[in-house]
C-alpha cells in the first residue's frame, strides 16, 4: 500500500513509512485507552462500545480510500482512537460473568484476537488491489482500480458493522449503578439520628480517582502485564528474524514457508488451551498460581530458543557446499543431517510449545487479576483502562527495542550474553522479574472484588 503513495521515493523507503503508519495506529490507540475506561464508567458500558465500533467502522472505511499518505496516516490514527475502547469489553466480560465461566469467558478474547489477527492478514494479502489481481472479476469496477486498498476494508468493516448491528439491539447494559441514596436534612447539618443510614452510596463522581486505584497491589499488577507484555512484544518481532537469519548470525536459516510452519504448529494449540485447559486449571489451582506457572514456564524457553542455532549450524555444516537447512527436506531422515535436522525441529517446536502454554497462562489470567482487584464496578473501565494503556504501548517499545538490539549485536560479535543471545537474555530476565514479582502477590486477587457483597455490621 505505501509503495503507492507519492511520498515514497524508491523501495528503501518503504520500511520507514510503513513503519510510521503502524507506529501512529499503535499510539493513537494507547493514549485515549485509559479514558475510554472512564468514560464508560460514567456513561455506562453500552454507549461507550456503540460509540468506538461507529468510529471504527467509519474510519476503517476512510483508510480504504486513502490515495496519499498523509489521508492515510490520518485515518489510520483515528482508527486508533476508536480501537481504544476495547478495554471496555474486558468490563463488559467480568460484568456478565461469573465465578463459574469468567475463566473461560476471559480466555475467549486472545482467542478471538488471535483469529482476527490470521483472519485479518489473509483477507489484506487476498483482496487487495482486486482489479489486477483478479481482473476477470474486479476489472471493469473503476472504483477499485480508483482506492485498489478499499475491497479489504470493506470486508474487514463487515464484521464491526456486524458487532454494531448486535450492539445496538442485542446488547443491554451491564454497568449497573445503584442510585444515590438521599441525604436527609438533619445529615446534611451534622447531625444523626436513629433514621440515619451508617453508609451512604456514593455517586461514581464521588468515588476514587485513578491514582487512588493505584494500591501496592494494583501497582505490582500493573507492572507485572508491563513486563510481560514488553518481553511478548520483543519475541514476536524478533523470532521471524531469528528463524530468517543465516546460522552464522545466530539464526535458523529457515525460509518464509519454514518460518509459517513453525508458527502455524504452535498456534494449533491455542483453541484447545484457551477454551478446554484453562479453565480446568483456574479451577484446580487458582488464577494466580496459574499466572506464576505460567510466567516460570517461559522464563527457561527464551533462554534456551537462541542455543538452536549451534544446531543449525552444525546441520549446515554436514550438509555439502552449506546448503540452507530448509533444503534439508529432500535429505534422507537417516542421514546424520537428516536426524540432527529432525531434531532441531522437535526441540524448536517443544520450546514454542512451552512458550504458548506459558503466554495462554500468564495472560488470560493476568487479565483474570486486573478484574479481580478493582474495587467497585464503576471503577472497572478505569483499571482495565490503565492494563490496556500499558500493553499498547509495550506494543510500540518492543518491536524498536528488540530490532535495535538483534541489529546490534549480531554487528559486533560480542560474548555471551552480548551476542545474538542478548534480545532472547532480556525477554527472559523480564519474564523472570514478573515471576519474582507475582510470587510476592497476596491469594486475594484470585477473589472478584468488585463482585463481592460488603458485610453487614454486626
Amino acid at each position: 500500500m505505501v509503495e503507492g503513495f507519492d511520498i515514497v521515493k524508491s523501495p528503501e523507503d518503504v520500511p520507514f513509512y510503513a513503519g510510521l503508519l503502524l507506529t501512529s495506529y499503535s499510539l493513537c490507540q494507547a493514549i485515549p485507552s485509559m479514558y475510554w475506561g472512564v468514560l464508560s464508567d460514567r456513561i455506562g458500558r453500552r454507549p461507550a462500545l456503540l460509540i468506538g465500533l461507529a468510529g471504527d467502522l467509519a474510519t476503517f472505511v476512510l483508510f480504504g480510500l486513502s490515495k496519499s499518505f498523509t489521508w492515510a496516516i490520518v485515518t489510520r490514527s483515528l482508527n486508533g482512537v476508536f480501537a481504544g475502547n476495547s478495554a471496555v469489553v474486558k468490563s463488559v466480560v467480568a460484568e456478565i460473568s461469573d465465578d463459574s465461566n469468567r475463566p473461560r469467558m476471559t480466555a475467549l478474547l486472545p482467542l478471538m484476537w488471535n483469529i482476527g489477527v490470521v483472519a485479518g492478514s489473509a483477507v489484506g494479502g487476498l483482496l487487495a488491489d482486486p482489479a489486477n489481481q483478479y481482473p476477470s472479476i474486479f476489472g471493469r469496477c473503476e472504483i477499485f482500480r480508483t482506492f485498489p486498498y478499499l475491497l479489504p476494508c470493506l470486508v474487514g468493516s463487515l464484521t464491526t458493522a456486524m458487532g454494531l448491528f448486535v450492539g445496538l439491539f442485542k446488547l443491554k447494559e451491564t454497568l449497573v449503578i445503584p442510585p444515590v441514596a438521599a441525604v436527609p436534612e438533619a445529615q446534611e447539618n451534622g447531625a444523626a439520628t436513629e433514621t440515619t443510614p451508617l453508609v451512604v452510596q456514593q455517586s461514581p463522581e464521588q468515588q476514587q480517582s485513578m491514582l487512588a486505584l493505584l494500591t501496592p497491589t494494583c501497582r505490582r499488577v500493573l507492572t507485572i502485564n508491563v513486563l510481560m507484555c514488553l518481553a511478548i512484544s520483543m519475541y514476536y518481532h524478533i523470532y521471524s528474524m531469528f528463524a530468517a537469519s543465516p546460522p552464522r548470525d545466530g539464526g535458523l536459516g529457515f525460509n518464509t514457508q519454514g518460518i509459517g510452519i513453525s508458527l502455524a504448529i504452535s498456534g494449533l494449540v491455542v483453541i484447545y488451551l484457551q477454551l478446554v485447559a484453562y479453565p480446568k486449571l483456574v479451577q484446580k489451582y487458582g488464577t494466580l498460581r496459574c499466572c506464576q506457572i505460567g510466567l516460570l514456564g517461559m522464563v527457561p524457553v527464551f533462554f534456551a530458543i537462541p542455543f538452536l542455532s549451534l544446531l543449525s549450524a552444525r546441520v549446515e555444516q554436514l550438509v555439502a557446499n552449506r546448503v540452507p537447512v530448509d533444503l534439508l527436506v529432500s535429505q534422507s531422515w537417516m542421514s546424520p543431517a537428516g536426524l540432527e535436522y529432525g531434531m532441531l525441529w522437535i526441540l524448536l517446536l517443544a520450546l514454542l510449545l512451552a512458550r504458548m502454554v506459558g503466554d495462554i497462562l500468564a495472560f488470560t489470567s493476568i487479565n483474570l487479576i486486573v478484574s479481580n482487584i478493582t474495587p467497585t464496578k464503576t471503577t472497572l473501565g478505569a483499571m482495565n483502562g490503565m492494563q490496556q494503556f500499558s500493553s499498547t504501548c509495550t506494543r510500540i517499545i518492543g518491536p524498536m527495542l528488540s530490532g535495535t538490539l538483534w541489529g546490534w549485536s549480531i554487528k559486533h560479535k560480542m560474548v555471551y550474553p552480548f551476542n545474538s543471545h542478548l534480545v532472547w537474555v532480556l525477554c527472559g530476565v523480564l519474564i523472570a522479574v514478573s515471576w519474582k514479582m507475582a510470587m510476592a502477590l497476596p491469594s486475594s486477587v484470585n477473589v472478584f472484588a468488585s463482585g463481592q457483597l460488603p458485610r453487614r455490621r454486626q
